[in-house]
């Protein structure tokens, strides 16, 4: 599934070539995405000056003058600019025409993914009002978490996926901050200290903007908006490697199930 450090690629890859663009034509060829893609937007878009590309969490945004285009990836969605005579591939469910007359197309062969449009206030939308604070904004850091987790028993790993936690922190990227905080990913969230909590937080923080500058990690179905992988998963110290030694100390790296996720962990290093 892409998690924020593939949406920000994502971002980062389409932002220049469609802001300022005006939409030409909307298409929709499969409607029943997550939720029905409205049927109105082709007439609501058509003319209109995409202001900018933005995110939050996982969700891209989209912003116009009269309102908000919302869209997911879901599990195995991508997004790619291509020329106006390209092959529409089976998949290919959602297509902005844009005014030099190349198509930004979602592709999304689980139909997981979301293509929503709302004119309130990005921030009081129903998907959105709940999150956490963005993991790479001032507003995360090791005082926050330690606020969070304080009076909470549920494991740290837990705690840093919760989304009103703080968003983006997939199971790939929680694994591996844990591992580099040196923290059990099944301690209490109650039972760490405000000093491992900002050790935490930044690991958290750098291994993303490390995710993001290599492109994302790529697992099964995830390629960039051009086509190409991310490299990320060539630097994993952790995660997926049960049975390998930790790069650390030697140990062999244990995994185990834990709220129905894989985690992986070196139990001499992390304590």
């Amino acid at each position: 599934m892409p998690e924020l450090p593939e949406v920000e690629t994502t971002r980062q890859g389409i932002a220049p070539h469609i802001t300022g663009q005006r939409i030409r034509q909307v298409v929709i060829r499969q409607p029943r995405l997550r939720w029905p893609i409205p049927d109105d937007l082709p007439q609501l878009l058509k003319g209109r000056k995409l202001l900018s590309v933005g995110r939050r969490g996982k969700y891209l945004l989209l912003t116009f003058h009269h309102g908000t285009l919302i869209l997911h990836l879901g599990m195995s969605g991508s997004l790619r600019i291509v020329e106006a005579d390209a092959r529409v591939q089976k998949h290919d469910h959602f297509e902005l025409r844009l005014g030099d007359d190349r198509r930004l197309k979602l592709r999304d062969p689980r139909r997981f993914g979301a293509v929503l449009w709302t004119e309130q206030p990005i921030s009081q939308h129903p998907l959105l009002a709940s999150l956490g604070p963005e993991p790479l904004s001032e507003a995360f850091d090791g005082a926050y978490l330690h606020g969070q987790g304080k009076h909470r028993r549920i494991a740290v790993k837990q705690l840093i996926m919760e989304s009103k936690t703080v968003v983006g922190v997939g199971n790939i990227y929680a694994n591996e901050s844990l591992f580099r905080s040196a923290i059990h990913p099944t301690r209490p969230s109650n039972r760490i200290s405000a000093v491992r909590y900002q050790t935490l937080a930044d690991e958290i923080r750098k291994v993303l903007v490390e995710a993001i500058s290599q492109g994302g990690t790529t697992l099964r179905d995830f390629l960039r908006q051009d086509g190409r992988p991310g490299y990320f998963a060539q630097k994993l110290l952790v995660y997926g490697k049960a049975e390998e030694p930790c790069p650390e100390c030697g140990t062999a790296i244990r995994s185990k199930s834990l709220a129905q996720r894989s985690t992986f962990f070196c139990p001499r290093c992390q304590h």
